[in-house]
């Protein structure tokens, strides 16, 4: 009895006090723990929003640098290369041909409905394709719908829209590429979307988040310009392109609380001014 009495007084539990200092320190830890998975995921989401900024920024900067190096290839007399608007965010059409898709008109439209009758094949060309027409003489053009192709009788049909004009005997028809980049900052306020048109279509996605577009023109006698005053004289397009983060920095500015990253190219212009 006297050794179950002494086994019984070794095996006490724990004080009160000691519950207390167990409970405190197991708080402080898991405090601890929970505000480092916090912290490490808070820098997890900013390296992934300014990753996501960085790739957006790239891709449009590539993508525009790509179609204003053929700026200008293969395109009839009259028709600029280049169309750009100083408008903070600036916007730029991008013209140039790609391919040797062409037909020459071989009868005089009976009206500006009519079907468009040439002298050769027109096999190149595309029903729901955009084309060009134009009086090599004049240089006067417009672009059309293509909306159905006659490869027996040489006809291009564009019932969709009849053109501004009736176009004559030796008018030619091909194919060009006319790309708008812009930025839209007004459909959605909190996110402004790099946009790429092209003619007589609807304005697509190419970037979200890229809130600035800058275009810079260097002229061929070195001075750099914001507007150039003839297309000819442009060598070099200096491109700036700015992405923002998709969502505010919680430390950021109050009036203006994003990161931003801001990328430049240069291209060197080949087709222009020979």
């Amino acid at each position: 009895m006297k050794k179950l009495i002494r086994t019984l007084r070794n095996s006490r539990g724990f004080s009160l006090l000691e519950v207390l200092i167990a409970l405190t320190l197991t708080g402080v830890i898991t405090a601890a723990i929970l505000q480092a998975y916090i912290t490490q995921h808070q820098n997890y989401m900013v390296q992934d929003d300014i990753t996501a900024v960085q790739q957006s920024a790239r891709a449009a900067i590539d993508e525009i640098g790509r179609h204003v190096r053929m700026a200008g290839n293969g395109l009839p007399a009259g028709l600029d290369a280049l169309v750009p608007a100083n408008s903070n965010p600036d916007s730029l059409y991008i013209r140039y041909r790609v391919d040797d898709c062409e037909a020459t008109v071989d009868t005089t439209m009976a009206s500006v409905t009519a079907d468009i009758i040439c002298g050769g094949g027109v096999s190149c060309f595309q029903a729901d394709q955009i084309a060009y027409i134009y009086h090599p003489d004049s240089g006067g053009g417009e672009w059309f719908w293509i909306t159905s192709v006659d490869s027996i009788n040489n006809r291009l049909g564009h019932s969709s829209a009849p053109l501004s004009q009736a176009y004559v005997e030796g008018a030619i028809v091909i194919t060009l590429e006319e790309v708008l980049f812009y930025v839209d900052s007004v459909s959605n306020v909190d996110h402004p979307r790099l946009m790429l048109q092209l003619p007589g279509g609807s304005p697509q996605i190419y970037a979200d988040n890229v809130d600035d577009l800058q275009f810079r023109y260097r002229l061929a006698n070195g001075v750099v310009v914001d507007d150039p005053l003839l297309i000819e004289d442009v060598s070099e397009v200096l491109i700036s392109v700015t992405g923002r983060s998709d969502t505010p920095d919680p430390d950021g500015d109050e009036d203006d609380p994003y990161r931003r990253r801001t990328y430049a190219s240069s291209v060197h212009l080949r087709n222009i001014g020979l």
